[in-house]
């Protein structure tokens, strides 16, 4: 039986068997006491409220006429199995009609903003075709189950269990250092690194700290999250557009202050930024006087080539603030992120996450610090290099056949592609039908800051989807395309 507190009220009028008949309704119908749960026994509630046992007796009994209780020989009163169906009543819409103003005191709307949406059931869809999720078969759980073990032994619950205040984990700093930094390039010492909780938090705590104002460049299609957390303190937000080599470097980086580049797997083209475009990028930063946020997301989820250098190892001069995370292989319900930069941006940084949140879960980062430590990973993400180039390949197949010239593949691999659709197309209702026959896309329009948003873009993911169904997932998905277009 679950745990609440009930009061009367002195100043009611009403009978003190009429009050705890709604205290009790009232309980119910919200939904804070559910179909078959036990309520307090007459003799408990009595002390409770002070009053008499025989008063909560009528009450349960009236209560029992009524439906909303049921009484069970030698156990007690239970909510009616009956209401197990009954929807729990909106409680918060009477408050809201005599309480304060809450949409005036509200500074910023947030929930108005454009966002990417995942079904939370997408692992029901046959088809998921989403970016941003893992495959769970494919999630080293006994690896992950004897780091967690081993983590959990009372000295190390002593060290992990305790406030760090401001501090992160040693031992994952230095695996970041010394084992998944360097594969990217990225040569930083300890005080130039802080964790996050994922790569958002990273670009938050930047806007923060940096955003007053001044005019922020992104890419054009580009991550909705990065844009809609820049628009909380920029100034102005500058679309960049791409082509094939990744932000095109011109004249409109001019007078921009930061500039944020998803160099390795652009969102949501999935192009690679070219070696040649790079160093202009950071040409362009010392001609122009801005820092280029390096968003690294997809780095390591490369099996076609090898590996571009990060723009943080190409930077001689200064100008490069790096995120990454270990959201796209390890799993992104872990919440694991970082942030590369100068100290003296990380001694900040490092301030404001202690007013937000101190730091992060110690038991996790202990966790995964031991799973890197032990070469876990690094396994991990050969075999998804090995299992996503398999998808990678058949779903460029798939779309070469059904929807030819609609998609440009990636250089260098990733997680998706950014499908090109008819110009009549309209990308939100081919999501409805699509969903329709359980294939689950992501449409286009969200990536587009310009006006009127383009409506015949839409992006497919394959590291949710198993492989043998990509194949007729497209065939279904073209069909719908050839319909609506």
């Amino acid at each position: 039986m679950r745990e609440h507190l009930f009061h009367l009220d002195p100043d009611n009028t009403k009978t003190l068997q009429s009050q705890i008949r709604e205290l009790m309704v009232t309980a119910i119908l919200d939904g804070y006491i559910p179909a078959g749960e036990k309520v307090p026994s007459p003799r408990k509630l009595s002390q409770e409220l002070k009053v008499a046992r025989n008063t909560v007796m009528e009450a349960y009994s009236h209560l029992v006429d009524d439906g909303y209780l049921e009484a069970r020989e030698r156990s007690g009163y239970f909510v009616s199995e009956l209401l197990r169906d009954k929807k729990p009543l909106a409680v918060a819409a009477e408050k809201n009609c005599i309480g304060p103003d809450w949409n005036r005191r509200i500074g910023v709307s947030l929930s108005t903003q454009r966002n990417i949406v995942k079904p939370p059931d997408w692992k029901a869809y046959d088809y998921p075709f989403i970016s941003g999720q893992i495959d769970l078969d494919l999630f080293p759980s006994s690896e992950w189950r004897d780091c967690s073990r081993y983590t959990h032994n009372n000295a190390a619950i002593r060290h992990w269990a305790t406030d760090h205040f401001d501090a992160d984990t040693p031992a994952l700093v230095e695996q970041l250092r010394t084992r998944v930094l360097p594969q990217r390039g990225v040569r930083a010492a300890e005080n130039e690194i802080l964790i996050t909780l994922g790569a958002q938090h990273a670009l938050y705590i930047l806007g923060r700290l940096l955003m007053q104002d001044q005019c922020v460049g992104i890419e054009e299609p580009g991550y909705p999250d990065a844009r809609n957390i820049f628009s909380l303190k920029a100034g102005e937000l500058r679309g960049l557009p791409v082509d094939e080599h990744g932000l095109i470097v011109d004249e409109r980086l001019a007078g921009c202050d930061y500039v944020y580049v998803t160099p390795s797997h652009q969102a949501p083209t999935t192009v690679t930024m070219s070696l040649q475009r790079r160093k202009a990028l950071l040409a362009a930063a010392e001609q122009y006087d801005f820092i280029i946020i390096e968003d690294d997301y997809e780095g390591e989820i490369n099996y076609l080539g090898t590996p571009s250098p990060s723009l943080w190892s190409l930077d001689s001069g200064g100008r490069v603030i790096y995120v990454g995370s270990l959201s796209k292989t390890l799993a992104p319900g872990l919440r694991l992120g970082y942030l590369v930069a100068a100290p003296a941006l990380i001694q900040e940084a490092r301030a404001l996450r202690r007013l937000m949140l101190r730091h992060a879960p110690g038991n996790n980062e202990s966790i995964i610090a031991l799973f890197l430590s032990r070469g876990h990973h690094d396994v991990f993400v050969r075999r998804l290099h090995r299992v996503y180039r398999n998808r990678w390949e058949l779903l460029r197949d798939e779309l070469q056949q059904h929807l030819p010239d609609t998609a440009l593949p990636p250089t260098f691999g990733g997680t998706a592609y950014w499908v090109e659709g008819p110009p009549t197309l309209d990308c939100r209702e081919l999501q409805q039908r699509a969903a329709e026959q359980s294939i689950l896309i992501e449409p286009g329009d969200v990536y587009f800051m310009q006006e009127p948003l383009p409506r015949h873009y839409f992006r497919l993911g394959l590291s949710s989807i198993p492989l043998d169904r990509i194949a007729s997932g497209v065939e279904k998905l073209a069909a719908l395309v050839r319909q609506l277009s």
